[in-house]
């Protein structure tokens, strides 16, 4: 069984930093394509950013290009996002999704349907 488990959320104030963990378990985590998408109230869950299994590709939504980084250590089966200068429109759950093989291209990386396994979520808030 595959489990994803979020964790590094937090209340900050606007222009602080936050790195997100995400801990993957019963599968190859190197053979794992990851994404990182959020979702705020009311609105559809959105994509973020992700990084191939190879960590050959990574692709970033553009309202976060700049700020996010993600990175990946396949000797800990974990995936990161680095979130810097944060908005008060970054306020959401962020969630992990793993992508297993064979995995999207890297042109199709933000897309939430190439997704098959979810972390819970973990609540982000950024106060202006």
């Amino acid at each position: 069984q595959v489990q994803l488990v979020e964790s590094g959320g937090g209340t900050v104030q606007a222009g602080a930093s936050l790195r997100l963990s995400c801990v993957v378990s019963g599968h190859t985590f190197s053979r794992l394509t990851m994404g990182w998408f959020r979702q705020a109230p009311a609105k559809e869950r959105e994509f973020v950013a992700a990084i191939s299994w190879s960590g050959g590709a990574i692709k970033y939504a553009d309202s976060v290009k700049g700020r996010f980084t993600i990175s990946r250590s396949n000797m800990k089966s974990t995936v990161y996002l680095e979130m810097n200068s944060l908005k008060s429109e970054d306020t959401a759950v962020y969630y992990c999704a793993a992508d297993p093989p064979p995995s999207a291209i890297a042109t199709a990386l933000h897309n939430v349907r190439n997704y098959e396994y979810w972390g819970q979520g973990t609540q982000v808030t950024v106060s202006s």
